[in-house]
């Protein structure tokens, strides 16, 4: 037996299997989607083509998407509405990274320099339009018992995430609960993660800028030595915030760049730091501002450097809701079985996911795409990062079922 047939195996269940299983013919459209969407990576809010190619597919199944006011993105619903009980989402980020494509051995690499489709979210967009075709024919077939509203959301990468603009644009008018995944390195293609409560953290991206007198590094004891403030800054405050801040909050601030100076014996006149700032918990989130702004204070003015903070807020942690956590634990099973379903942890990753939590429940789940037996650690974010594509097939059929189980469900009563 293929290792596919073994990953998409039916699972014996006293109830009749689910419908909504991905033919063959699908199948391989989706893959060769996925991989024309590598091919041709957009940054945030330059997603046209991709908005596009995922329009057109829509359209061609006899949907009727409908782009998002800024350009890129669209939300399209399967099955027609009545204003009754609000109807499940299902959504994907479509953007990707600014990060070259190292990849050498494969013939869908990056055509584009410096971009790439690094996170995963050519997959996502790939498993909610496969989902939705799968869904467009069961409703034709009159097999879907509710309306499901596909979202395809630009920009997540950029801070504060794309699915602020798309709330704002009513993205979320009829919806009452949604649904995402993220591509996992770490999980075996043909299961998932879940986690009820908080699975990622929030991340903010924080930018410190030095100033002082500079001078001759013959003389440091007359001048503002910012290389040395920069310095104390990188270190001191990251250690300061982890003793004034409770530990179970999960802190934690990382710096990406330090700059300061261009000659070894000039003491600059200027210094910058960026970097970013995780929780895990949202409470510490509101608190950091000020405790950050606090600390760079105290070690500034104790090398006599002005500085000023540009804290940008990003997103607060994704926090699944734990009914609807189970309604995908429940679709999973019905799919690939229960065994298919492993815990995870909490990540100091962010996700824009988050907003929508803010006024629908909803949950994510960490969706695998390691190959099985593949012991290469592999991680976001980076060059290498590719996926095994039997992780498509999956995530179309783990969404189908949520689908459905969820459509089935009586709505619980106020």
């Amino acid at each position: 037996m293929s290792r596919e047939s073994q990953t998409l195996q039916p699972v014996a269940s006293d109830r009749p299997e689910l419908p909504g299983k991905l033919p063959d013919h699908l199948r391989t459209e989706l893959i060769a989607f996925r991989r024309d969407l590598h091919m041709h990576p957009e940054l945030g809010h330059q997603e046209f083509r991709t908005t596009a190619a995922i329009k057109a597919r829509l359209e061609k199944a006899g949907l009727r998407p409908r782009v998002l006011k800024s350009g890129t993105g669209l939300i399209c619903d399967v099955g027609t509405w009545d204003g009754g009980r609000p109807m499940l989402a299902l959504r994907a980020d479509i953007d990707a990274l600014p990060i070259p494509d190292t990849k050498t051995h494969v013939s869908y690499r990056s055509t584009f320099p410096d971009r790439a489709h690094a996170c995963g979210h050519d997959v996502h967009t790939t498993v909610v339009l496969g989902a939705g075709l799968v869904l467009a024919e069961l409703d034709r077939q009159g097999l879907l018992p509710r309306p499901v509203r596909l979202l395809f959301q630009p920009a997540e990468e950029v801070l504060p995430g794309g699915a602020t603009d798309a709330i704002e644009s009513g993205v979320l008018d009829g919806v009452g609960r949604i649904v995402a995944v993220h591509c996992d390195p770490r999980v075996d293609a043909g299961r998932i993660g879940l986690r009820p409560g908080p699975i990622t953290s929030a991340c903010d991206r924080l930018e410190v800028t030095l100033t002082g007198s500079g001078g001759h590094t013959a003389r440091p004891h007359l001048t503002t030595d910012l290389v040395t403030a920069a310095a104390r800054v990188a270190v001191d405050a990251p250690a300061l915030l982890a003793r004034r801040m409770d530990a179970r909050s999960g802190m934690s601030v990382t710096w990406g760049r330090i700059e300061a100076g261009h000659a070894c014996n000039v003491i600059p006149m200027h210094a910058e730091l960026s970097g970013t700032v995780r929780c895990l918990d949202l409470a510490a989130w509101h608190e950091a501002p000020d405790m950050i702004h606090a600390a760079i204070d105290e070690i500034a003015t104790m090398h006599g450097a002005k500085f000023e903070i540009n804290h940008v807020r990003g997103v607060p942690p994704v926090v699944n809701d734990p009914v609807i956590t189970e309604l995908l634990r429940e679709a999973m099973g019905a799919r690939c079985g229960a065994e298919s379903v492993e815990d995870t942890e909490q990540s100091l990753g962010g996700e824009d996911f988050s907003w929508y939590l803010e006024h629908v429940p909803g949950a994510m789940a960490r969706l695998g795409v390691r190959a099985p037996g593949d012991t290469a650690k592999r991680d976001l974010h980076r060059g290498d990062f590719d996926v095994d594509e039997d992780a498509i097939a999956v995530g179309v059929e783990f969404f189908t079922a949520a689908a459905l189980i969820d459509g089935r469900r009586t709505p619980p009563s106020r």
